[in-house]
């Protein structure tokens, strides 16, 4: 059959040529359009549930909260892992599911399961899905900056939540915009309570006043002169003063109103979470939060135009200003595999020119190979695969073998036309081709198909290691089936067309002469010798069990991402100006080393389901300048063992990663350090206090840098015992 092939290929050049035109063309299109990322996305499908109920401890809202989700959604159907998060009036349940489960599949579940065990929860707590994104979505970060002097933090703040978050959050592939830092204007009404006990009055039924006068109602329509005119009646807030005229309560005829027996005021909010730029001062900012599987470099590119566009909404004085960025970590990782690529692909064809010494047989080799990596991206773009470092790198590791077949093929053209002129009767030019093709086409074939099957134990791999190297195994395979059947169809058709004169022997190449010279006495020595050539082989292979034995293991390749993230936890009960001075006074010191081009300090947590970090976790991003411009001799190492000695806060362990990386171990295992033990039981007081003895024990482990005990009690609470 696959003579048939071979032979029906050489006979229809045409309508060869014609499919491999639209294969290429197919290719180009699937080259341009497959989504980008610099690693394949090795999240799970993850649905998070949250819940506030304000002015809770975080014991109570983990008893009569967390907990009642917690063992109901365990019910759900590919559950893999439930995890659950209190704090001071706010709970989150992370519901992770199986490998392959549908993202959406798994929302709509999690919502069934919801209804159900609504009726066990308290009646002001309200649980709400989270966004269908993930922590390893926040793909950009930007600064609100106002250059005018006129707008203070809450009023960037104003902006950032009524302006700037709804229009970017309209950009295909936002899930939300989480805003972080400055201040929340809210309306304050601070009682007195000597006034209230003059009055006889309670909180509650000032509450209820300013709760009830806060609204607007409607009524039906009436005609007049021959107009309809709809009844309304207009009691929503629009100034303090509203707030001040609201009546509590009538005594002999004198309205009691809230300015009466209260304070009323604009002000902030309390907050959880404060952000900072390069140690200077506080700032507002915004996280764009991609949507689960979505193009992170499309998602980037769509919000940076939509910036361009809000900008001329913004009051005068006030611009974006660019903070983390993953565009360019994509960029580059992608632009360095093309450039190997492209470097491979030139020195194959040097190499086939070289060993050949015929231009036109070197052509038919060299136009197979990216023939064969475009057949495989469209592959990839109909599978639905990412352009990644590992999809990528599959291409990068079949280059070598995909061109074997169109060598071989095109040297046995070469010898049957040596044999051709010598002999009396030569034969026609297509009849030489389709002879030579079919003697070795269908062995090559074969033997093409076996390198391609070398990779499908890799798709057996689940979870996190399937996500991560199946992309590999895809490319590698596509790349060498496409080979395969290159070698049968276009192969043949381009032999006939270039090689068709100037064809030397093989002894007339001096390279292959002296090769051939080499290879002559190694074989005789080795074939007279059998088994003293299997003995050294042998003692080769146990002689590398040793330094075997002292390689280290990792479960990804270190990818540097031009950045460095500062993640220490600080004691509970941090209040939040000693926060603010703590991360002030981290960044500005990160700030100093020279490689580093900007800081981006975040303690605390961003308005969004996906980010559940207290006040007193720091995550801090120092974004680092091009190479080029780095002192000679620094190293990302020696820049992180820098930090490491200028960055000393007490009482502080210092724990450094990047923000990628640092994400995708929180997603995994709920711990943000490359090792960490998790201890179970049901008192807090004994795991608190068996966390601290590990923390005691563990710094005297080689290679440790720090170790921190995550305090599971500690805050500090005033408590008042009602009478």
């Amino acid at each position: 059959m696959l003579e048939r092939i071979i032979e029906w290929s050489a006979a229809h050049r045409l309508a060869v040529g014609l499919v491999t035109l639209s294969l290429a063309l197919a290719g180009i299109w699937a080259m341009l359009t497959t989504p980008v990322d610099a690693i394949p996305d090795l999240s799970d499908a993850q649905v998070i549930v949250m819940t506030e109920w304000p002015g809770q401890a975080p014991q109570l809202v983990e008893d009569q909260v967390t907990y009642p989700l917690e063992t109901e959604l365990l019910k759900v159907p590919h559950t893999k892992v439930v995890r659950g998060m209190s704090q001071f009036g706010i709970s989150a349940v992370y519901v992770v599911f199986e490998d392959g489960t549908d993202l959406y599949w798994a929302r709509s579940r999690v919502v069934e399961y919801l209804n159900g065990v609504r009726g066990k929860l308290p009646p002001d707590a309200h649980p709400t899905l989270g966004p269908d994104a993930t922590g390893v979505g926040w793909v950009m970060q930007y600064i609100l900056a106002d250059t005018s002097g006129t707008l203070n933090l809450a009023d960037l703040r104003s902006l950032q939540d009524f302006v700037v978050r709804p229009a970017l959050t309209a950009t295909p592939g936002v899930a939300e915009i989480a805003s972080f830092g400055g201040f929340e204007k809210e309306y304050q009404v601070t009682v007195d309570p000597a006034k209230l006990l003059a009055y006889n009055l309670s909180i509650q039924q000032v509450a209820d006043a300013v709760r009830a006068s806060n609204q607007d109602v409607g009524g039906r329509e009436i005609e007049m002169g021959g107009t309809e005119y709809a009844v309304r009646g207009r009691g929503r807030f629009t100034s303090v003063d509203d707030i001040r005229r609201v009546s509590v309560v009538t005594t002999a005829g004198t309205p009691v109103t809230v300015g009466d027996v209260a304070d009323v005021q604009m002000g902030p909010a309390l907050r959880r979470g404060i952000a900072d730029l390069n140690g200077r001062g506080e700032v507002v900012t915004g996280w764009v939060v991609m949507r689960y599987g979505a193009n992170p470099l499309a998602v980037i590119n769509a919000v940076k135009q939509r910036m361009r566009e809000v900008q001329q909404a913004l009051p005068k004085g006030v611009y974006f200003v660019d903070g983390y960025d993953r565009s360019s970590l994509i960029e580059g990782a992608i632009d360095t595999l093309r450039g190997k690529l492209i470097e491979e692909a030139i020195i194959v064809a040097l190499v086939t020119v070289l060993f050949l010494l015929h231009a036109e047989s070197a052509l038919v080799a060299i136009i197979t190979l990216p023939l064969g990596v475009l057949m495989a991206l469209l592959a990839m773009r109909l599978l639905g695969l990412s352009a990644n470092i590992m999809s990528l790198g599959g291409i990068a590791i079949a280059i070598g073998a995909m061109i074997d077949a169109a060598i071989v093929m095109v040297e046995n053209l070469h010898k049957h036309m040596e044999r051709n002129e010598a002999a009396g009767r030569p034969k026609d030019h297509w009849t030489l081709v389709t002879e030579s093709a079919k003697e070795v086409g269908p062995s090559l074939f074969i033997s093409l198909l076996i390198i391609t099957a070398s990779f499908l134990p890799v798709f057996a791999l689940q979870d996190q290691e399937g996500r991560l190297f199946k992309p590999l195994a895809w490319t590698k395979t596509l790349s060498m089936a496409s080979a395969a059947l290159l070698s049968i169809t276009v192969v043949p058709v381009a032999m006939g067309l270039f090689v068709r004169r100037g064809v030397r022997p093989e002894r007339a190449n001096p390279v292959n002469r002296m090769l051939i010279r080499a290879y002559g006495p190694v074989i005789n020595v080795v074939l007279r010798h059998r088994w003293a050539t299997i003995v050294i082989a042998a003692l080769v292979l146990v002689a590398t069990v040793f330094p075997w034995s002292l390689l280290g293991s990792e479960f990804m390749p270190p990818l540097n991402e031009g950045s460095i993230m500062d993640m220490p936890s600080l004691f509970p009960g941090v209040g939040t100006e000693e926060a603010k001075q703590i991360v002030t006074q981290r960044d500005a010191a990160l700030a100093r080393i020279p490689e580093v081009q900007m800081v981006l300090g975040k303690i605390g947590r961003a308005e969004s389901a996906t980010d559940m970090a207290p006040l007193s976790m720091i995550e801090t991003i120092a974004i680092l300048k091009d190479k080029k411009q780095w002192r000679p001799g620094v190293t990302y190492d020696s820049i992180v063992n820098e930090a490491n000695n200028t960055v000393r806060t007490p009482g502080v362990a210092n724990m450094w990663s990047m923000p990628i990386k640092n994400r995708l171990d929180m997603l995994a295992t709920g711990i943000k350090t490359p090792v960490g033990l998790k201890i179970f039981g049901p008192d807090l007081a004994t795991l608190d206090r068996i966390g601290q003895q590990i923390e005691a024990a563990l710094p005297s482990v080689r290679g440790t840098n720090s170790v921190f005990a995550e305090r599971a009690m500690g805050g500090r609470y005033l408590d008042v015992t009602i009478d």
